[in-house]
C-alpha cells in the first residue's frame, strides 16, 4: 500500500551498533520477531527497529507482518492497536507502564455515558486512545489522515472528535466540518508556547517552523507547515530550506537527521527546556527492549469482545489510507 515504504527503517550496519543492540538483533531473528518503533523513541532503539514511523505507518506494518512476535516500542495504546489487528500473534513492549496522557484523558465510561445521551453521534477517535475507546468509536484516525477521515464522515450526524481537542480544532479549520471536541490534550505538545517558538524563530529567521497539529492554536498560527511526524520527513526533504524548526517531541529529530542528513533540524523549545521529551515514550530503553525480546514479556493483550469491536473502526481507517 502506498506510504508503507516511507516508514521502513534505514537500519544501521552491524559495525555501527553496540553489543546490546547486536544481541537484540540476534534475539529478534531467533524469535521471528519484528520491531516497530515510533518516531519519538530513543535513537538507539530506532536504530535496531525494522520500521520507524508514525501511528498510521506502524498500524499498516502491524497489519501486514508475517512475524510471529510484534515488539512495539511506543506507548501502550499503540501496542494494543497491534494486538487488535493481530489477535493470533504475541505482542510485547519493553515497558508495559509506558502510557499516554492523551489516551488517559478519555475515560471509556465517560464516553459511553455521552453516547447514551446522544445516540446519533458519529465518533471519530484519534488513534491515541485506549482499545475500549476505540471499541466505542465509528472510525479511527491519525494526525496524518484525520482531515481525510473527517471529510468522509456522514453529513447527517453530529461528529464527536476524541480525545485531542487541539488536533480536532485544526481538523475543523481544514475541513470546515463542525465537531464536538473532547477536552483532552498531549501533555508534551501543549508545553510549546507562542513565546518559546517566537524566540527560536527570531534566532533562526530563515528556518521554516514545522509543527505537529497537537500543538495549541497560538503555536500552530506561527507554523509555516503543520503536519504529522511522517509528513515532517516528506516536507523537510522536499522543501528547499536548509534548516527547520521542528515543533514536536525531540525523538523525531533522530529520524530526520538520519533520513535527511544534509539539512539542519532545530528542536522547538518550551519555556523551560531547549527541547521537549515525552517521559512515557522514553520509558522504553535499550536494556528493556533486550529483556523484552529475551523473555517475550511483558505481553499486551486485549479482551476479545473489546478487540472485535475495536477492529472495525481501525479497518475503516486502514481502508482510507493517508
Amino acid at each position: 500500500m502506498k506510504g508503507i515504504l516511507d516508514v521502513e527503517n534505514r537500519a544501521a550496519s552491524p559495525d555501527q551498533l553496540g553489543g546490546l543492540q547486536r544481541d537484540i538483533l540476534d534475539f529478534k531473528k531467533q524469535r521471528n520477531a519484528i520491531i516497530l518503533a515510533h518516531n519519538y523513541q530513543l535513537g538507539e532503539i530506532q536504530d535496531v527497529a525494522d520500521y520507524v514511523g508514525d501511528s498510521l505507518g506502524l498500524s499498516y506494518q502491524a497489519s501486514k507482518t508475517g512475524a510471529d512476535v510484534i515488539v512495539f516500542c511506543g506507548v501502550h495504546f499503540m501496542a494494543e492497536t497491534a494486538k487488535i489487528i493481530n489477535p493470533a500473534k504475541k505482542v510485547v513492549m519493553p515497558d508495559i507502564h509506558a502510557g499516554c496522557s492523551l489516551s488517559d484523558s478519555c475515560d471509556p465510561a465517560d464516553l459511553r455515558r455521552y453516547l447514551s445521551e446522544r445516540p446519533n453521534t458519529y465518533v471519530v477517535a484519534y488513534i491515541n486512545c485506549s482499545a475500549e475507546v476505540k471499541s466505542l468509536s465509528n472510525v479511527i484516525c491519525t494526525s496524518g489522515n484525520a482531515v481525510k477521515v473527517v471529510e468522509g464522515a456522514p453529513r447527517d450526524r453530529e461528529i464527536l472528535f476524541v480525545p485531542d481537542e487541539n488536533l480536532g480544532q485544526w481538523v475543523m479549520e481544514k475541513t470546515g466540518r463542525p465537531m464536538k471536541l473532547w477536552k483532552g490534550f498531549c501533555h508534551a505538545h501543549v508545553l510549546f508556547t507562542h513565546e518559546s517558538i517566537m524566540r527560536v524563530r527570531r534566532e533562526n529567521p530563515s528556518a521554516p517552523v514545522v509543527a505537529h497539529p497537537e500543538c495549541v492554536k497560538s503555536v500552530r498560527m506561527l507554523a509555516d507547515h503543520i503536519c504529522s511526524t511522517e509528513g515532517m520527513v516528506k516536507f523537510t526533504r522536499e522543501n528547499e530550506a536548509g534548516s527547520f524548526i521542528i515543533v514536536t517531541e525531540e525523538g523525531m529529530l533522530h529520524r530526520l537527521r538520519k533520513e535527511v542528513p544534509h539539512k539542519k533540524f532545530i528542536p522547538g523549545p518550551t519555556n523551560h527546556c531547549p527541547c521537549n521529551r515525552c517521559e512515557f515514550m522514553k520509558m522504553n530503553t535499550l536494556e528493556k527492549l533486550h529483556a523484552c525480546l529475551r523473555d517475550l514479556q511483558p505481553e499486551v493483550d486485549v479482551p476479545e469482545e473489546i478487540r472485535r469491536r475495536a477492529l472495525q473502526p481501525i479497518e475503516r481507517m486502514l481502508s482510507i489510507g493517508r
